[in-house]
């Protein structure tokens, strides 16, 4: 028996327009509506009414957006997406998957709020209806070499950034990194 988790089941993020959301991943970039559950439980000490919508990715995991009934739930429970690529959703996709997600969004009419270079992958970021970001990242495959031993040295690295040494390690992009 595995004592890690076997795959992300979903992520759950609210939304206060299913509709446009729904329209945006799978009209747009393809990701399907797999299930709709429309409940009404006793959480947090009331009633609350909603709708929870599963769109599936390939390794059958889950993007699940809610949207509630009463807007005082909905206010309650959806904050605003923070406007920060630092706080985004990174999804795998392969060299051809990633070009035609690139020509959906540009037919949609939206815009790649940036494209980046990591050098181990190459990223390609959409803000959805929500505010939030979501990444499009195809791997390197030069990347998979070093694998294990960024692995092994993973603790190692994270101690000398805490301690102060903010050197790159990224060998991918810049030259001087180990």
């Amino acid at each position: 028996m595995s004592t890690l988790p076997s795959r992300l089941h979903h992520t759950a993020y609210v939304t206060k327009d299913l509709e446009a959301t729904r329209h945006f991943y799978e009209d747009i970039l393809g990701i399907p509506l797999t299930a709709t559950w429309c409940e009404t439980d006793f959480l947090f000490g009331k009633d609350r009414t909603y709708c929870h919508c599963f769109f599936e990715i390939g390794d059958g995991s889950a993007l699940a957006f809610f949207q509630f009934a009463d807007a005082e739930d909905q206010a309650q429970f959806g904050p605003e997406m923070p406007a920060t690529p630092f706080v985004h959703i990174a999804l795998n996709v392969d060299q051809e998957t990633q070009a035609e997600l690139e020509k959906r969004i540009e037919a949609a009419g939206l815009p790649v709020t940036y494209t980046l270079e990591h050098g181990y992958c190459r990223s390609v970021y959409v803000v959805d209806p929500n505010g939030m970001t979501v990444e499009f990242t195809c791997d390197d495959p030069r990347a998979a070499l070093g694998a294990e031993q960024r692995r092994a040295g993973a603790h190692a690295e994270l101690a000398r950034w805490l301690a102060g040494d903010h050197r790159t390690n990224n060998g991918f992009r810049h030259d001087e990194a180990a």
